[in-house]
């Protein structure tokens, strides 16, 4: 197809477009075997189950067009999160969901007096296509910026700062936080959405790391509060464990709940217990201590797909990757 215009093609891009700073990914080494732990690349392969699951697809149904809503999936999610179909929503990746919210929830600023109509919000540092995405609407991007150790602000201290805005049209909230990896609780997550008066997204991109899951814990108080009614209770178990008659026949529900300690857990030694359960972290975690203490490295703490370690940068030495692994440092 041939245009029949004389303008050049870059006058007829709209100035917004010309001017938007593209979204920049993740350093992509070539170096073959290196596990990207920058780009939430998983160092353990897929479960058994889901690999056979995906053979099993890879049959004549390739030549044939996907479900536009993706209905068998939604609802499987739908059971699974004990929703509505319709409160269920399937991309192609979350980078377009994220830009699907604002499409819907965002207006652009061009022409209008008030400006929380057509505002984009969230935390900085955070994720770098958030500015990209307000910018290609043509909205308002409202970052407000973290302290050092990347905590979530409470409602009233935002209030006391004066830049965050409570009616903003859409809010993005990465949880746990990329890229320091901290995780927040669903209290606070909680509070936050109390307060917002516009649309807020928890952007859970590295929710299968994270201590507490916003969706998952709202299903845990709902069969606490379920607890009075055993029977509901026993078969909400069952269909969540999957459980077949035999093993549903077998199981006994408890007459009442464990006593809880007399003094409350605070989260770190909660979570430490938690993953001190847990075979594989512990194997990974000793690996890891046997490779930093070979490397002379004299600090090592694992935060969700980071390593916050103390050593010299390869930028500085001049070495090439080793041993598998590209760690990338960030300067805030």
């Amino acid at each position: 197809m041939r245009s029949t215009s004389s303008r050049r093609p870059p006058a007829l891009i709209p100035p917004r477009v010309r001017a938007l700073r593209a979204y920049v990914p993740g350093e992509q080494p070539r170096t073959p075997g290196l596990i990207k732990l920058n780009t939430n690349e998983n160092p353990y392969p897929p479960a058994p189950g889901v690999l056979a699951a995906t053979r099993a697809a890879v049959d004549g149904r390739l030549r044939l067009y996907p479900d536009p809503t993706a209905e068998e999936l939604r609802r499987k999610l739908a059971r699974l999160h004990r929703c509505r179909v319709e409160n269920i929503l399937v991309g192609n990746g979350s980078d377009e969901l994220l830009a699907l919210a604002v499409r819907a929830f965002v207006e652009p600023a061009a022409g209008r007096r008030r400006a929380s109509p057509s505002r984009v919000q969230f935390f900085h540092p955070s994720y770098s296509l958030y500015p990209v995405l307000a910018a290609i609407h043509g909205a308002t991007a409202n970052p407000v910026p973290l302290d050092a150790d990347f905590a979530l602000p409470t409602p009233a201290r935002l209030r006391r700062a004066g830049r965050w805005d409570f009616h903003a049209a859409l809010t993005f909230e990465t949880t746990p936080h990329a890229p320091s990896g901290r995780g927040y609780r669903t209290a606070q997550l909680a509070a936050l959405c109390r307060a917002q008066r516009g649309v807020i997204v928890l952007d859970e991109a590295y929710v299968d790391f994270a201590r507490e899951q916003a969706l998952a814990a709202e299903e845990t108080a709902n069969l606490i509060r379920a607890r009075q009614n055993a029977t509901a209770a026993r078969e909400a178990l069952i269909q969540r464990l999957g459980l077949t008659p035999s093993q549903a026949q077998a199981l006994r529900l408890p007459d009442q709940l464990p006593a809880l300690p007399e003094a409350p857990i605070d989260e770190a030694t909660a979570g430490a217990a938690l993953l001190d359960n847990r075979l594989d972290v512990r194997i990974a975690r000793t690996d890891l201590e046997r490779t930093a203490k070979s490397l002379g490295l004299t600090q090592v703490t694992s935060v969700v797909n980071g390593l916050h370690v103390a050593g010299g940068r390869n930028s500085e030495t001049g070495e090439s990757s080793q041993r598998g692994f590209e760690v990338e440092l960030l300067g805030v």
